[in-house]
Protein backbone atom coordinates (compact mmCIF):
# COMPACT_ATOMS: atom_id res chain seq x y z
CA UNK A 1 0.00 0.00 0.00
CA UNK A 2 1.27 3.43 -0.94
CA UNK A 3 -0.32 6.88 -0.54
CA UNK A 4 -1.56 6.95 -4.15
CA UNK A 5 -2.66 3.36 -4.74
CA UNK A 6 -2.91 -0.20 -3.55
CA UNK A 7 -1.43 -3.00 -5.67
CA UNK A 8 -2.35 -6.67 -5.33
CA UNK A 9 -0.74 -9.54 -7.21
CA UNK A 10 -1.71 -13.17 -7.73
CA UNK A 11 -0.26 -15.98 -9.85
CA UNK A 12 -1.64 -16.00 -13.37
CA UNK A 13 -0.97 -17.54 -16.76
CA UNK A 14 2.73 -18.40 -17.19
CA UNK A 15 3.36 -15.97 -20.05
CA UNK A 16 0.53 -13.53 -19.38
CA UNK A 17 0.20 -10.30 -17.53
CA UNK A 18 -3.28 -9.06 -16.72
CA UNK A 19 -4.18 -5.86 -14.91
CA UNK A 20 -7.50 -4.85 -13.40
CA UNK A 21 -8.45 -1.45 -12.02
CA UNK A 22 -10.95 -0.54 -9.34
CA UNK A 23 -11.97 2.49 -7.34
CA UNK A 24 -14.64 2.62 -4.66
CA UNK A 25 -17.08 5.38 -3.83
CA UNK A 26 -14.65 6.45 -1.10
CA UNK A 27 -12.58 8.04 -3.89
CA UNK A 28 -15.45 10.34 -4.81
CA UNK A 29 -18.23 10.64 -7.33
CA UNK A 30 -18.25 9.04 -10.76
CA UNK A 31 -16.11 11.80 -12.26
CA UNK A 32 -13.38 11.40 -9.63
CA UNK A 33 -13.45 7.59 -9.82
CA UNK A 34 -13.14 7.66 -13.62
CA UNK A 35 -10.29 10.18 -13.44
CA UNK A 36 -8.49 8.01 -10.88
CA UNK A 37 -8.83 4.93 -13.12
CA UNK A 38 -7.58 6.86 -16.18
CA UNK A 39 -4.54 8.08 -14.23
CA UNK A 40 -3.83 4.56 -12.96
CA UNK A 41 -4.11 3.09 -16.48
CA UNK A 42 -1.63 5.67 -17.79
CA UNK A 43 0.79 4.96 -14.94
CA UNK A 44 0.57 1.19 -15.48
CA UNK A 45 1.13 1.63 -19.23
CA UNK A 46 4.34 3.52 -18.44
CA UNK A 47 5.73 1.45 -15.55
CA UNK A 48 4.65 -2.15 -16.19
CA UNK A 49 6.23 -2.94 -19.58
CA UNK A 50 9.83 -2.56 -18.40
CA UNK A 51 9.33 -3.64 -14.77
CA UNK A 52 6.40 -5.97 -14.05
CA UNK A 53 6.92 -9.71 -13.90
CA UNK A 54 4.99 -11.80 -16.41
CA UNK A 55 2.91 -14.69 -15.15
CA UNK A 56 0.98 -12.57 -12.68
CA UNK A 57 -2.41 -10.95 -12.40
CA UNK A 58 -2.45 -7.48 -10.87
CA UNK A 59 -5.23 -5.41 -9.32
CA UNK A 60 -4.60 -1.69 -8.96
CA UNK A 61 -6.91 -0.03 -6.45
CA UNK A 62 -7.34 3.73 -6.49
CA UNK A 63 -7.41 5.73 -3.28
CA UNK A 64 -8.66 9.23 -2.47
CA UNK A 65 -5.14 10.56 -3.00
CA UNK A 66 -4.96 9.09 -6.52
CA UNK A 67 -6.99 11.94 -8.01
CA UNK A 68 -4.94 14.84 -6.62
CA UNK A 69 -1.50 13.26 -6.36
CA UNK A 70 1.09 14.46 -8.86
CA UNK A 71 1.69 12.07 -11.74
CA UNK A 72 5.38 11.65 -10.96
CA UNK A 73 4.56 10.62 -7.38
CA UNK A 74 1.89 8.23 -8.68
CA UNK A 75 4.52 6.59 -10.91
CA UNK A 76 6.86 6.31 -7.93
CA UNK A 77 4.06 4.78 -5.84
CA UNK A 78 3.53 2.12 -8.50
CA UNK A 79 7.25 1.32 -8.70
CA UNK A 80 7.45 1.12 -4.91
CA UNK A 81 4.44 -1.21 -4.73
CA UNK A 82 5.94 -3.52 -7.36
CA UNK A 83 9.22 -3.66 -5.44
CA UNK A 84 7.49 -4.35 -2.12
CA UNK A 85 5.57 -7.24 -3.67
CA UNK A 86 8.72 -8.63 -5.31
CA UNK A 87 6.94 -8.57 -8.66
CA UNK A 88 9.64 -6.87 -10.72
CA UNK A 89 11.78 -8.22 -13.53
CA UNK A 90 14.32 -5.40 -13.36
CA UNK A 91 14.81 -2.00 -11.80
CA UNK A 92 13.54 0.93 -13.83
CA UNK A 93 16.41 3.24 -14.88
Amino acid sequence: MTPGLILQVAPGEPDGLRVGFTTSKKVGGAVERNRARRRLRAAVAEVFPPMAAAGSDYVVIGRRETVGRSYSLLLQDLRTALKRLGAITREDP
